[in-house]
């Protein structure tokens, strides 16, 4: 079921008239079969039983008949969607062929058209619809036994008999398969129901966690800025030495940084857009301004629109990577490409120079680091690799397409 469409209840399923196949698409088909079989001799009865159709004597008589059997149970018995009004129609046409048929070959199996009219108003047709159209056939078909038949004293009681227990039956076997539908509209219903109440308990924990890191982790962030950049104006105002105030503007950077990084994922707790790879070169720039190394940004293949946590996984990576980078290593430039390719896209964040290895651990302070990173990566199917190279380290994040 799309979102945002409405799951099905039981009066949806109440209809006056039953699809013309079963709650698995179609009906079994030993059942078919049969019905089939059974009308192949009926139609074989009326071609082979005098009056035959023709153009002579009552052969147009019995052709239109027959001609009206095949079409009203043709317009019956079909799968394509019809008004109910037309498939009525059909069916009224077959009782009607089924009578005349009747009335002219009362040696022919003519008259087992009303078992097909009988079984077919019970199924499809509830209450007074039904029962009318199967009644006013019986008594047609009664009738015209009456009058065409020596032992119609005999033949007609058989008939109802046999006829009405068919009828009862197909009712019963409605509103079998009307129980069955309703079960599965409320299944479906407590599924909707299910779903909404995880929705909403979700997004209820989204949002005490984004209210808990505003009270507490932005405030912070915003009041260790503020005490930093008082620190650096009173460096300024008492003549330090420039090396405590670039420490100082850099910790301020860092600070102000952080507090960004934690207004973006307090706006992704919230529901508004995630960071992804249009935010890279803003990231890179950021990078270049507060650290010492170079960096460059290069994209190759042509950009194409990924999901939601594949682009939140490529920002958070690049970010996690630079972020250890200015904290671990001493590199001299850092070289950050973006490759779209066929079966997939590839992050690459690479530093060349001096300096001791990014971990791959635990980063300073008791986070997760690129461990997090990769785990994520794995989540979406992708891989995550970092490790030394030649002159520096590199980590590359690779998610399929």
């Amino acid at each position: 079921m799309t979102r945002g469409a409405r799951a099905p209840t039981v009066r949806d399923v109440n209809l006056r008239e039953l699809p013309p196949v079963s709650r698995t698409g179609q009906w079994p088909r030993s059942l078919r079969a049969v019905g089939l079989l059974a009308l192949g001799v009926v139609f074989v009865s009326i071609l082979t039983v005098d009056p035959r159709p023709g153009l002579s004597g009552d052969g147009p008589l019995v052709a239109l008949g027959l001609a009206l059997m095949v079409v009203g149970i043709g317009g019956t018995i079909t799968r394509r969607h019809m008004p109910a009004g037309w498939r009525l129609a059909a069916l009224v046409l077959a009782a009607v062929g089924t009578c005349l048929v009747t009335a002219l070959q009362p040696q022919s199996a003519a008259y087992a058209g009303i078992y097909y009219v009988v079984v077919v108003a019970g199924m499809r047709y509830e209450g007074a619809v039904g029962v009318a159209i199967a009644g006013v056939t019986l008594v047609a078909e009664s009738v015209i036994i009456a009058f065409t038949n020596e032992h119609a004293a005999g033949v007609i009681p058989g008939l109802w008999f046999s006829v009405i227990p068919w009828f009862l039956v197909m009712r019963l076997v409605r509103r079998l398969l009307e129980r069955g539908r309703e079960a599965e509209a409320l299944v479906e219903e407590l599924r909707e129901s299910r779903a909404a109440n995880a929705e909403a308990a979700a997004l209820a924990e989204r949002g005490r966690l984004a209210r808990d890191m505003h009270d507490v982790l932005a405030h912070s962030l915003s009041a260790l800025a503020l005490q930093l950049e008082g620190a650096r104006l009173l460096a300024r105002d008492r003549d330090a030495d420039p090396e405590v105030v670039a420490a100082i503007e850099r910790a301020h950077h860092l600070a102000a940084g952080g507090l960004t990084e934690a207004r973006q994922a307090i706006a992704a707790l919230r529901g508004d857009e995630l960071p992804g790879p249009e935010r890279l070169p803003a990231l890179v720039d950021a990078f270049g301004e507060h650290a010492a190394p170079d960096c460059a940004f290069t994209v190759t293949g042509a950009p194409r629109e990924l999901p939601s946590d594949a682009r939140l996984a490529l920002y958070r990576t690049a970010q996690e990577a630079l972020t250890n980078v200015r904290r671990h290593s001493a590199a001299d430039r850092v070289d950050v490409r973006l490759d779209y390719a066929a079966d997939g896209t590839t992050l690459t964040v690479q530093d060349h120079g001096p300096g001791a290895p990014v971990a791959v651990g635990a980063r300073a302070g008791g986070g997760y680091g690129l461990t997090g990173m990769r785990e994520r990566a794995e989540l979406l199917g992708g891989r995550l690799s970092a490790g030394p190279t030649a002159d520096g380290f590199r980590v590359e994040l690779w998610l399929p397409a």
